[in-house]
């Protein structure tokens, strides 16, 4: 009987494989024996291949869309201007970017807005280093870093006349300083942090603090806004197509410095659309992330138009909808009511922080 052609090429296959078994397992005794423990690969079960095959497919996808990204940035810097609002220790950084032209940096807030701010920040250092030794007489660590951050404290008021600022914020500021150095005093003579000493400084520290911080903020204010007029009006007929993003951690999103100067030139139906808050986790981040940023949340709201008919969706977590369904079916079945935030509409252009009003202080003058 004649054998068939693809039965021949089965059989020879078979035959050929059965070879390289032969061959593999010679081999392997031949291996020196430092190297036969080490040798060989484990089994995979045919589950085990599927599932790597299918989350390839994801590792494949952010590889794919960094590569795009790169192309979806061009793009859009060459078609929108951008301004890219970043948070830093000095009042901030604004850049601009207009199609064709070479990024521009606006002028840095003031060097008085540091000065306000490094003099309200050394209250709070002074109450970081006791605060964890009140009413502790056992140990008496705190000494020598307050001692260092005492000297600091005067070399500053020592040398505060020569400082850049206004008259009355000079004096505000000296005040500051002479508590701090006299409650640093008070704790190294009595050998103890007290919790009575402790809330008597600060509460002689919160009237010239309140000044401090509302002077610095009227100087970083006063500044960008300055900036944004004239940033306005280099962009003239392009602004209803300029994008723009502020970066955000937590502490920080509610009444956004920057975010808020920005949005009084964009106005409300920019917001979330054209304005965007970004939270990250540090206070500060590159330019270059921030665009890497604003480039996904722009090019992601193609895809949601392409497959969904909506151009915002992609700004609202996708499996959202449906979670808040498993949410609820699975709360009811524990006995549980399920609390869950209200619906909004994708595209919501509503403050991206908390809006809801309610009792209690919201300003630093409700507690007074």
């Amino acid at each position: 009987m004649r054998m068939s052609l693809a039965m021949a090429r089965r059989v020879t296959l078979r035959v050929t494989l059965c070879w390289f078994a032969a061959f593999g397992a010679a081999h392997a005794a031949e291996l020196p024996p430092h190297l036969q423990s080490l040798v060989g690969t484990p089994a995979h079960s045919a589950a085990d291949v599927a599932t790597q095959n299918v989350l390839a497919l994801n590792r494949a996808m952010f590889e794919l869309y960094g590569d795009a990204a790169k192309t979806f940035a061009a793009n859009l810097r060459a078609r929108h201007p951008i301004i890219l609002a970043l948070f830093s220790g000095s009042g901030g950084r604004l850049i601009l970017y207009r199609p064709g032209q070479a990024p521009l940096e606006a002028p840095p807030v003031p060097m008085v807005y540091q000065l306000m701010k490094s003099a309200g920040h050394s209250a709070m250092a002074v109450s970081e280093v006791v605060l964890p030794y009140v009413d502790n007489k056992s140990d008496a660590s705190w000494r020598a870093p307050l001692a260092a951050y005492r000297m600091r404290m005067q070399l500053a008021l020592d040398t505060l006349d020569a400082a850049p600022m206004p008259p009355e914020w000079r004096e505000n500021t000296r005040a500051i300083l002479r508590n701090n150095i006299a409650f640093m005093d008070e704790c190294a003579t009595r050998g103890v942090i007290g919790l009575d000493a402790v809330q008597a400084y600060a509460t002689k520290q919160a009237p010239f603090l309140r000044r401090e911080v509302a002077w610095a903020a009227q100087t970083q204010v006063t500044h960008w806004m300055g900036v944004m007029d004239e940033w306005k009006r280099l962009i003239g007929a392009d602004w209803d197509k300029t994008y723009a993003a502020s970066n955000t951690i937590y502490v920080a999103r509610q009444n956004n410095v920057l975010y808020s100067v920005l949005a009084q030139y964009f106005g409300p139906d920019a917001l979330n659309v054209r304005l965007m808050l970004i939270e990250t986790i540090s206070f500060t981040t590159t330019p270059e992330d921030m665009m890497e940023s604003v480039t996904r949340i722009v090019a992601d709201r193609s895809v949601g138009q392409l497959f969904f008919s909506n151009y915002h969706l992609m700004d609202y977590e996708l499996m959202g909808t449906d979670a808040r369904t498993a949410i609820a079916a699975e709360a009811t079945k524990r006995g549980m009511t399920p609390f869950l935030p209200p619906k909004v509409p994708f595209g919501s252009t509503q403050w991206p922080m908390l809006i809801t009003p309610g009792p209690g202080p919201a300003t630093l003058d409700d507690l007074h």
